[in-house]
């Protein structure tokens, strides 16, 4: 490993990166169907229901019962596999696909999934959400015994794995690769027998079963079953292998057993909005940390308004707590699009503006709680409070229905490090100070657990995986270069990991 050259690159990367959003990202979504006559179809709707999971590629690869085919493209689901022609190439009654969010740099069609290889026991493809913490160091492994990589993503190191493993059948194979791993992933898996799924063992990235008459189906979330049609029937818990294989589904748990610890940002912020989590929409989740917020909070307003879209949820649970009147004193323009992922320095100079505008005759000469679900960096929330008081508000109060954002992510979400998040630099008073609000409170983590799941949160074995406030990782990052920490193998180039 030349750790001159990753030095290099990660200083270009930093100067690449031109615009960054000040919202957490998700890495992907992934969604498998087994015997369905219109198979790739099927995947290309559910990856429609998943788009707010990655929207710069996509890909499906199907599998007719002798050949596999592949098709990939960047851009969004709908640009793509809505045309007939490009369906008809993905013949056969098995597929998976998947959606990619890359962070800067060019997309590159080589990192869209799924991947396929041909292997000694034959073909295999794969979609991968998530991040492993120890991928730099077993590519490096690897490389060293004489692998070549065509990607720069840690989904490789899979397949690497598997195509090295000594094993005989494919699961055993599987299961060799996952005790090699680390991190928070699902993955789904189709070979010319079987289609699996695998959640890792903290269960910290999202999987679920579905069924539409005699397919089943995988899927990064509940959504994208709902689009076809399809039944949910569970979750696929945290250290569970699912396989599904002549029209049967089995089940096998080869982990040491563990306690589950979902992201918990899946709850706050990456599920869409009907898409259910543990017997409850995500919707619901929201309002109540909206509720919880009101709980906690003792300030004069003449109303709520939220921060579209992702704050509309935790502002009603806010406004009907606090028994004062809801208002859409923020308007989202939905058809921002590519164009603006990095754009020119004329465009950049209106911030906030090409994404919201305000109701200036609802806003002016009134005392404002503004809700939001999160702050990351702190530049987006600045612009709107700045935008509001251009708007001729009296005051602006800001509520954020997460508890302060301190800390990294190395599963899977792409986040800013440590230096770049707000709260880990700054005290209460200095961030308010910062986004110029009247006043600024965030959630308790207390108020956090209560909303979620009812109870407070255990000291000993935290429920979730909360590391972004509190710094409790459920696994260490291995991965280090010189004492140099990077959280994924798109540091290497530039670009997004999945």
């Amino acid at each position: 490993m030349n750790f001159h050259l990753v030095k290099i690159l990660l200083i270009q990367k930093k100067k690449l990166k031109i615009y960054s959003s000040d919202k957490l990202r998700e890495e992907c979504g992934i969604f498998g169907i087994s015997n369905h006559e219109d198979a790739s179809a099927m995947v290309a709707l559910g990856l429609h229901a998943l788009q707010h999971r990655g929207q710069e590629g996509c890909g499906i690869v199907s599998y007719d019962g002798k050949n596999y085919h592949s098709e990939k493209r960047q851009g969004l689901v709908g640009d793509h596999f809505t045309d007939s022609k490009i369906l008809e190439k993905l013949a056969g009654n098995f597929a998976i696909g998947h959606n990619r969010y890359s962070t800067t740099g060019e997309t590159s069609l080589r990192n869209i999934q799924p991947f396929f290889a041909d292997l000694h026991m034959g073909g295999l493809s794969i979609a991968h959400n998530g991040n492993l913490t120890n991928a730099l160091l077993l590519r490096d492994a690897l490389v060293k015994e004489g692998a070549i990589f065509r990607t720069t993503t840690d989904t490789e190191t899979i397949v690497q794995l598997i195509a090295k493993s000594k094993r005989k059948k494919f699961i055993d194979k599987l299961i060799d690769t996952l005790f090699q791993i680390q991190g928070g992933y699902s993955l789904i898996l189709m070979t010319n027998k079987k289609l699996v799924g695998v959640r890792d063992p903290y269960g910290i990235r999202p999987l679920v079963i579905g069924k539409l008459k005699n397919s089943y189906i995988l899927s990064s979330e509940t959504c994208a079953l709902d689009i076809i049609g399809a039944k949910f029937l569970r979750e696929v818990e945290n250290g569970e292998i699912i396989i599904i294989e002549n029209e049967e589904l089995k089940s096998i748990k080869p982990f040491p057993k563990q306690k589950a610890r979902p992201c918990i940002f899946e709850y706050l912020y990456f599920a869409r909005p009907d898409s259910i989590i543990n017997n409850r929409c995500a919707y619901e989740y929201r309002k109540k940390l909206g509720i919880e917020l009101a709980k906690e909070t003792d300030v004069q307003a003449d109303f709520v308004i939220p921060v579209p879209d992702s704050g509309v949820p935790a502002a009603l649970g806010f406004a009907e707590q606090s028994n004062k009147k809801f208002e859409l004193g923020l308007i989202r323009n939905h058809y921002v699009g590519r164009t603006f992922i990095e754009p020119t320095q004329s465009i950049r100079s209106l911030g906030v503006k090409l994404k919201l505008s305000s109701t200036k005759t609802i806003v002016k000469n009134k005392s404002i709680i503004l809700i939001d679900d999160s702050i990351v960096r702190g530049t987006t929330c600045n612009k709107i409070v700045t935008m509001l008081y251009e708007s001729g508000a009296k005051e602006v109060h800001v509520r954020i229905a997460c508890p302060e954002i301190k800390f990294p992510d190395f599963y899977g979400v792409d986040m800013p490090t440590k230096e770049e998040l707000l709260a880990y630099n700054k005290n209460n008073q200095e961030m308010c100070k910062l986004i110029k609000a009247k006043s600024l409170k965030f959630l308790s983590l207390e108020g956090l657990y209560k909303a979620l799941i009812g109870k407070s949160r255990n000291n000993n074995y935290p429920q979730f995986s909360d590391h972004y406030f509190t710094g409790e990782y459920p696994i260490k990052p291995s991965d280090n270069l010189e004492g140099l920490k990077v959280k994924q193998l798109s540091l290497l180039s530039g670009k997004s990991n999945n």
